[in-house]
Order: C-alpha cells, then sequence, then structure tokens
C-alpha cells in the first residue's frame, strides 16, 4: 500500500491501472440502468400512445424516488472501503449488511406511500385522461419493486467498497437480459398489456436483488460477520447517508428548474433541452465511473492511514477527469452531424440545440474535475461538506436560471447557467481538496 520506495512513474501506472479495473466494469453498470427503461419503452410503445405516456409519467416518478436513494450505495462503498483499508473485513461486510436492512425499511416505507397515492401523483405530473390509468397500474406494480431496486443499490455499494465492480456488471447484465425476455414474455405472450412490463420489471429486480444477497451472505459466512439487523448500525448508515441525501435533492432541484426554465422558452426549446439532457446524462455515466473508482480507492488508502497515497490518487484521477471530460467534449463537436438527425429532422429544434451543444462540449472538463472530486470526497465520508456545497450552488444557480426567460435569453443561455453551476461546483469542491481536511484516516471517519 505504501509507495515509498516505487518510483513516481511506477506508482502512476499502478494508480492507472487501479482506476481503469474499477472503472470500466462500473460504467458498464451504470449504463444498463438507462437501458432497462428503453426496453421498456420499445415494448410498451408498439401497445399504443396513451400506454407508452403512461410509462413515462410513472417511470419518471420511480426513477426519482428510487435516485433519491443513491446514497445507499454511495455511503455504503466509503464507509466499507475504509474498514477494507484498515484490514478488517469483518467488520466491511458487517457494514455492508446494516446498509442491506437500511435499504429494505426504507424500501418498505416508499412502497406504503406510493401504493395509495399513485393516482393523486401521476394527477400532478399532468397525465392526460387516457394514459393515467396506464400510468396508476405501471407505478402501483412496479412500485413493489422498490425495496429490491434499493438493496441493490446498498449491495452494489458494499461490493464497490470491497474494491469489486465486476460483480455488479454481471448482475446488471443478467437483470437486463432477464427483463427484456419477461417484458416480452408478459406483455405479449401472456398478453398483460403494460401489467406485464411492470411485473417483468418487478421480478427483474427481484432476480438481481437476490444475486447480491447471496454474494453478501456468502462473504458474510467466509468472514463470520452477523447478518441479523442492528439498530445502531443501521441507524449510523442513516446518519452518513442524510448529508448525501440533501446532496442528492438539491442537484435533482437543479435539474428540475433547467427542465421548468426550457419548457417556459417554447417547444421547440424545451425539445432540444430533452435532447441535450440525455447526452449530458450519457456522458456523466462515463465521468462517473472514475468518480466510483475515486469512492472505493480513496476510502481504502484512508482506512490504511495511508493520507499520503490518497493525495496522490486524488492527484491523478483529478488528471483522468480532465482528460475524460476534453475526450466527451471532443466526441460531442465531431460526431454532432452524425446523431442529432437522430434526434429531430425539425429544423427549429435543430437551430436551437446547436449552439446550446458547444456550450456543453467547452464546459465537459469542468464537469470531469466535479465528478472525479465528489467521488474523492464521498470515499473520504465528507458528506456534510458535499451537502453544504450543492445548497451553496443551487442558490447560486436557482436566480440566474429563473432570469434566463425574463432577459429574453434561449436554450444557450440556460446551459450557460447550467455551465456556471458546474463551475461553481467544481470551485467548491477544489478548495475542499488542497484544504485536505477531507484526510481523516483510520477504519472509521
Amino acid at each position: 500500500m505504501h509507495q515509498a520506495h516505487a518510483t513516481p512513474k511506477a506508482v502512476r501506472r499502478q494508480h492507472d491501472r487501479e482506476i481503469v479495473s474499477l472503472a470500466v466494469p462500473a460504467f458498464g453498470a451504470l449504463v444498463a440502468e438507462p437501458l432497462f427503461l428503453m426496453v421498456d419503452s420499445a415494448i410498451v410503445g408498439h401497445l399504443g400512445t396513451p400506454q407508452l405516456a403512461g410509462l413515462a409519467i410513472a417511470s419518471a416518478l420511480l426513477s426519482t424516488a428510487v435516485s433519491v436513494f443513491v446514497f445507499l450505495a454511495y455511503a455504503t462503498t466509503a464507509a466499507v472501503a475504509r474498514r477494507v483499508g484498515a484490514g478488517d473485513l469483518q467488520a466491511a461486510i458487517r457494514q455492508g449488511v446494516d446498509g442491506i436492512w437500511l435499504a429494505l425499511l426504507l424500501g418498505a416505507a416508499v412502497v406504503a406511500v406510493l401504493l395509495p397515492t399513485a393516482p393523486w401523483l401521476v394527477d400532478l405530473f399532468g397525465a392526460s385522461d387516457t394514459a393515467a390509468p396506464y400510468a396508476v397500474t405501471y407505478l402501483r406494480i412496479s412500485s413493489l419493486g422498490i425495496p429490491a431496486m434499493l438493496m441493490v443499490l446498498a449491495a452494489t455499494g458494499v461490493l464497490r467498497g470491497l474494491q469489486d465492480t465486476r460483480t455488479p456488471l454481471y448482475v446488471a447484465i443478467g437483470g437486463f437480459t432477464a427483463n427484456a425476455a419477461l417484458n416480452l414474455g408478459l406483455v405479449y405472450g401472456a398478453g398483460l398489456g403494460i401489467a406485464g412490463s411492470a411485473w417483468g420489471t418487478v421480478i427483474a429486480q427481484l432476480g438481481m436483488a437476490g444475486a447480491y444477497l447471496f454474494v453478501v451472505v456468502r462473504g458474510a459466512r467466509r468472514h463470520g460477520a452477523s447478518l441479523r439487523p442492528d439498530a445502531a448500525g443501521i441507524r449510523a448508515c442513516a446518519q452518513a447517508g442524510a448529508p448525501l441525501l440533501i446532496r442528492t435533492l438539491s442537484l435533482r432541484a437543479v435539474l428540475m428548474i433547467a427542465t421548468i426554465v426550457a419548457a417556459r422558452l417554447g417547444d421547440a426549446d424545451v425539445a432540444a433541452h430533452q435532447i441535450i439532457l440525455s447526452l449530458w446524462s450519457l456522458m456523466a455515466f462515463a465521468l462517473d465511473a472514475i468518480a466510483i473508482a475515486g469512492q472505493a480507492i480513496i476510502g481504502r488508502y484512508l482506512g490504511a492511514d495511508d493520507a499520503d497515497g490518497a493525495r496522490q490518487v486524488c492527484r491523478r484521477m483529478i488528471q483522468w477527469g480532465v482528460v475524460s471530460g476534453v475526450v466527451l467534449g471532443a466526441l460531442l463537436v465531431v460526431t454532432r452531424p452524425l446523431f442529432v438527425p437522430l434526434f429531430t429532422s425539425d429544423p427549429a429544434v435543430q437551430d436551437a440545440l446547436l449552439p446550446a451543444l458547444l456550450v456543453v462540449a467547452l464546459s465537459q472538463p469542468v464537469s470531469g474535475v466535479v465528478f472525479v472530486l465528489d467521488g474523492v470526497l464521498m470515499g473520504a465520508g465528507d458528506g456534510p461538506y458535499l451537502a453544504w456545497a450543492m445548497l451553496l450552488t443551487l442558490a447560486v444557480f436557482a436566480p440566474v436560471a429563473l432570469l434566463v426567460p425574463t432577459l429574453g435569453g434561449g436554450l444557450t443561455a440556460l446551459w450557460g447557467a447550467m455551465t456556471l453551476m458546474m463551475s461553481v461546483r467544481m470551485a467548491t469542491l477544489w478548495l475542499r481538496e488542497r484544504s485536505g481536511r477531507w484526510l481523516v484516516t483510520g477504519a472509521t471517519r
């Protein structure tokens, strides 16, 4: 672990190998999630437009309900990685088990809220009279899979903390394949329509949760870790996750404000905004994969009392973030003539899209640094700082974005505001990294 006798070049090579071996499988697992939804959309789309509209509304509600709890993966990764670094695998797995119990409790609470309120929530999202019944059906059935989805998040965090991103990739591929087969069989074979698609997704999610539980239980048995719920451990997981929940909600608020502003700019602008947002999300997956590697590696170094190693690997990851951002930005500009016609043939949408895309391309190196530092500070268990930094970012972004329509700015100005938001995030995270206050070593923070 300590690199006192290694040359700087050898240390860099070792860091690069570790980053790639964790980031590449993590990227595959991240991309599998949106592919789930794409398959559902393709299969349900052939049933009719009201069914597809119903799926769109229900899946937006579901993804919001699940993404709010992404801290289950992040907080668990950091805590487990620290104990791995400290050489206490039994405590590492015990920590992960507490995270899985917390996921189950939160999942049960979300189901209890969603089942009775489904019609009201669908109505709140402005579903048409024809789409609403399909949305309610899909939402109610799919919500039964939420405890499994949250368990998958927590168990993914356990394995990432154990420096294993390959198993989550294999489970994601298995889940994706099962989901596609079940959807086809239940929607068309069994003639269940949109309910069949929802049941297919629930069964696939339960299968993924089962696969993770098998891996975690096997690890617990091997290292003599208890599988019983521990109130103090579950409470500690919730406390570690609370600041990351605030961070995630602030980030969701930024994206919601951006969509609300785009809707005020007119149909062509909101259509172009939707295209940019989907491309921005895809590039975010690539950068997030490096951040996940950062969470796992930094947590391990700090757990091993190697603050110097943590700082070195952090610097190397920042370089990775910048280079990845430059490459993604260049790819966006170069491949523009190829993908824009795939999304839209409307000249008005294309005109709104092109200048805004250039702004997004130029801001990718900033995004690269933001994602990496976010991952580093999460790996260090620096949640409270991340929460405050994101609240500050939201406070800067909201008035600027809301002024865009008033001042007559179009979509390019809105994405300029999004770039300002990422720049503020970069400044707050960079200042924290420079301060060194995140370098708290030991098995627990």
